[in-house]
């Protein structure tokens, strides 16, 4: 499992923060913002980005409580992460997203462009924890 390529999504009910990585490098970059149309997540720009990163795995923030139980979001980001797989046909991986938003408004002190940055801060600590598995170091 070496040489992988990710995106990495933080949903939203209103807007989705997507980062890139790979496991050769162990690093990761915010791409962009998805906003929801319709109340739905925006399918033709998420397989535009699909098409262009050929991930070979996909990676969910799940948002936990502190305590790290289940939350009203939860559900919803399940739910998203299922549903990639299923349009997309690719691995589907959650990943405890705690305090990555917090994290992201501390590290750009702003608001401005916190999904992708706490979408990439989701995807390292996924590289981290899978560091062994992938071969980076």
């Amino acid at each position: 499992m070496k040489d992988l390529t990710l995106l990495c999504f933080d949903y939203g009910r209103k807007r989705i923060g997507v980062a890139a990585g790979q496991t050769i490098t162990a690093t990761a970059t915010p791409l962009k913002t998805l906003k929801h149309i319709g109340g739905k997540p925006d399918w033709s720009e998420i397989k535009g980005l699909i098409n262009a990163w050929r991930p070979d795995r996909l990676i969910v923030g799940q948002p936990l409580t502190l305590a790290g139980e289940r939350q009203p979001l939860t559900g919803a980001a399940e739910r998203f992460g299922r549903q990639l797989k299923g349009r997309f046909r690719l691995a589907v991986e959650l990943m405890d997203e705690r305090l990555s938003s917090f994290a992201a408004r501390r590290e750009l002190k702003s608001t401005r462009n916190l999904d992708p940055v706490a979408a990439r801060l989701i995807l390292e600590s996924w590289l981290l924890e899978n560091a062994r598995q992938t071969g980076a170091s």
